[in-house]
């Protein structure tokens, strides 16, 4: 068993490399990714588009070694040595440039979390256990198909859930599945939702955003101490979502806040924090 899980890393390591290469060679957004990452604070604004670019190559030309047979034993060291760079690298953004994005596997903003430095370490172990492999994936794949298959299946659902910039892809659409099939009025923390909207609708920031609203409450989660609520809408004509933090000790309605949110970029568009209700003039947020 542990022979054919060594031999089936290469496949596994290979195809993240693949697909966080693709992010900074392909995508359009790689220049922002490259700006909101540390390797602004590490290497300046000019220089980190170039290694992020640089960073891709190296990627896609080991993460294509590793997935064309035969696997050398050089290239699973190498594997080993790039995933720990990655280890230190997101350790480092997250201790001096805590707001920095990771800049991983997509273009979303995501910040570094205990979840990213968990896939480092994977893939570091995954690494370390393909240079012990001593056949290749395709000998283990034709061996036990099935469980190789299995095998490849946990550790690349491992990887998905160990990355937060690919929670809109699959945590967001089980929310809305969870939101559909529960009763909408219950809360998850004995706060009933319908309390929660009253409190919300009440709300300055709610008032200052109900223009660009386009649907009724859409997914409701709880974190921590605070409730989250999403709204669909459109900005400017752009399709966004209103997401609003309510607090869920706090009963007061100024205490709410909302952030309006790209559909397509993940990036904040308006972002309107808890405060005494304003005696000036509104922020001006004019219908899409």
């Amino acid at each position: 068993m542990i022979d054919m899980l060594a031999a089936l890393q290469p496949l596994v390591v290979g195809a993240v490399l693949v697909w966080s290469a693709r992010v900074k060679l392909v995508s359009r957004h790689a220049a922002t990714a490259a700006g909101r990452s540390a390797l602004t604070r590490l290497l300046g604004q000019r220089r980190a588009l170039p290694a992020y670019r640089l960073l891709g190559g190296v990627e896609l030309t080991l993460g294509a070694l590793l997935l064309l047979p035969p696997v050398h034993r050089l290239e699973a060291v190498a594997a080993a040595v790039l995933a720990a760079g990655f280890l230190g690298f997101l350790a480092y953004s997250r201790r001096a440039a805590p707001a920095s994005s990771c800049g991983c596997l997509s273009a979303t903003p995501t910040p570094v979390t205990d979840r990213s430095l968990a896939r480092a370490g994977l893939l570091l172990a995954a690494g370390g256990l393909a240079w012990t492999a001593t056949d290749g994936w395709s000998t283990a794949l034709a061996d036990r198909p099935v469980a190789a298959g299995a095998v490849l299946l946990a550790e690349l659902a491992a990887v998905v859930t160990l990355s937060p910039e690919l929670d809109r892809t699959w945590l967001l659409p089980l929310r809305r599945l969870r939101a559909r099939l529960t009763h909408p009025l219950r809360g998850g923390a004995g706060v009933p939702l319908l309390a929660t909207v009253q409190q919300l609708q009440l709300s300055d920031a709610y008032r200052r955003v109900a223009p660009l609203l386009r649907s009724d409450v859409r997914e409701h989660w709880d974190d921590g101490d605070w409730r989250f609520v999403g709204h669909a809408g459109r900005y400017q004509g752009r399709p966004m979502t209103a997401v609003f933090a309510v607090p869920l000790a706090d009963r007061a309605p100024d205490a709410v806040r909302v952030a309006v949110v790209d559909d397509a970029t993940g990036q904040t568009l308006l972002s309107l924090a808890a405060t005494a209700p304003p005696t000036g003039p509104r922020l001006p947020v004019a219908p899409a």
